[in-house]
């Protein structure tokens, strides 16, 4: 075998061993068609829901509003004067957009010391702990996707406070969200790929 032809097949080897879930899944309307393109998803939404009593519906509003399904979303880059790069918005990362410090506290908290935001495993069990902390100090139910969202986005303290009340724009994606959780339970209570 030739060395060019090794190379060539080598490099397919690693292409196919990459992940494909860089890129949003087809068709994000469908929670069904979503883990049709992404088994994996299954297990990961399964054992959040399981550990933490979080809904899987409400993982997946939660993630879908924050990065789309892409696992390794970004905030877009700060200019100055429209030209000059200054930097990201927010150090929010991954699926689940979790922040730097809020990410360090979850694997403090939960001792998953090598857990990382763009694996769905771990985004999804980042916000089932997010969530049940959200349930414990703001007594919001794990399956009110509207409210848990308000304090994924501005804290369990923001949240407290109201700071919400005030964001309109905030309030008008927390329906939505709420509305897609809704959406997304009617699909998953008929899906094969989920039962």
């Amino acid at each position: 075998m030739s060395r060019h032809f090794r190379a060539l097949v080598l490099l397919l080897l690693v292409a196919a061993c990459g992940s494909s879930d860089r890129s949003a899944p087809r068709n994000l309307n469908d929670a069904c068609s979503i883990l049709n393109q992404r088994p994996k998803f299954v297990r990961a939404f399964k054992a959040a829901e399981r550990r933490w009593g979080i809904p899987a519906h409400v993982q997946m509003a939660i993630i879908y509003q924050e990065s789309k399904f892409i696992s390794d979303a970004r905030t877009p880059v700060k200019y100055v004067l429209g030209v000059l790069p200054m930097g990201r918005q927010s150090s929010a990362y991954g699926y689940s957009q979790a922040l730097d410090g809020t990410w360090e506290g979850y694997k403090r908290a939960t001792r998953s010391y090598s857990a990382k935001r763009d694996n769905i495993y771990d985004a999804a069990d980042f916000i089932g702990w997010y969530s049940n902390e959200t349930r414990k100090r703001n007594g919001i139910s794990l399956r009110d996707a509207r409210n848990q969202y308000l304090a994924y986005h501005d804290g369990h303290t923001g949240y407290a406070r109201g700071t919400y009340r005030k964001k309109q724009w905030l309030l008008r994606v927390a329906d939505e969200v709420n509305s897609r959780s809704a959406t997304y339970q009617r699909q998953l209570a008929s899906c094969r790929k989920f039962r």
